[in-house]
């Protein structure tokens, strides 16, 4: 991945396809990986963008203060890039950074996608993700990725996957997952969150999704996201877990890239 200085840190990014601007936004994990299913199918039809998160991946490996520094982030490495206005899909965490832009930066933004997100946190989600950061600090980062796939993933899934996902439990342990530190931060800065009160500033067009069976982020929340933002479109999957970009990709980048094509026409 190239690299490029912005907001005071080195990122790694991959820029790719001709078209108006998209933006993957990962989750907890930071990574641009995570878009594996979507990045060559979006960039077929658009100029996809996806980073490493300050703190993961090939991004410098330092702590993060809040949500609002990591879309500072991103509003920097927009400008490097000479990007004045995009798309955005952001999947959980990464679903917050597209939220702060969104309220706060609307000129930045021409429509957006949150999927799998949170506005906020509550005594469910300080339990989910104590729980998740105590396993990091304590059994280490084999462990976690091992109890990410669980996280992730509804069970049929991984009953199926069982040797693709071993394979990127070993990969994440092996260098993706940031340090206990650093992802502590991250964990800290997601729980520290809450934009509730400003959704109801968001213009641009959106699109609102999340699975019934998600266990990180319960399906209330997009309802609740939905709710507070005039005009979005909100769409509940039945099953397919945190990730359903990967336990569904074709449904996902079906539903994403339609509604991005008719968004603000």
């Amino acid at each position: 991945m190239p690299e490029i200085h912005a907001n005071g840190i080195r990122h790694a990014y991959t820029l790719r396809g001709e078209g108006r601007p998209l933006v993957l936004i990962a989750g907890m994990g930071g990574a641009a990986s995570y878009w594996g299913p979507q990045f060559e199918a979006f960039a077929a039809r658009r100029r996809v963008l996806a980073y490493d998160q300050r703190g993961t991946g090939g991004t410098e490996r330092v702590p993060v203060r809040d949500i609002a520094q990591l879309a500072d982030d991103l509003l920097a490495l927009l400008d490097a890039l000479d990007i004045e206005c995009a798309d955005l899909v952001g999947h959980s965490t990464g679903g917050a950074i597209a939220q702060v832009i969104a309220c706060r930066h609307p000129q930045r933004v021409r429509a957006m996608v949150t999927y799998a997100s949170v506005h906020r946190a509550d005594a469910y989600r300080r339990r989910v993700w104590g729980l998740r950061k105590a396993i990091l600090q304590q059994l280490g980062p084999q462990v976690y990725a091992q109890t990410t796939s669980l996280f992730f993933y509804p069970p049929e899934y991984v009953a199926g996957h069982d040797a693709a996902l071993a394979e990127v439990e070993r990969r994440s342990a092996d260098g993706e997952i940031p340090s206990p530190e650093v992802m502590a931060s991250r964990i800290d800065a997601i729980l520290g969150f809450d934009i509730a009160g400003e959704l109801g500033q968001v213009r641009a067009p959106a699109l609102v999704c999340c699975a019934q069976d998600d266990m990180l982020t319960p399906a209330y929340f997009s309802r609740e996201i939905a709710a507070a933002i005039a005009g979005a479109r909100l769409v509940v999957w039945p099953e397919g877990g945190h990730a359903y970009s990967r336990s569904h990709p074709e449904d996902f980048n079906r539903l994403v890239l339609d509604f991005l094509e008719t968004a603000g026409a």
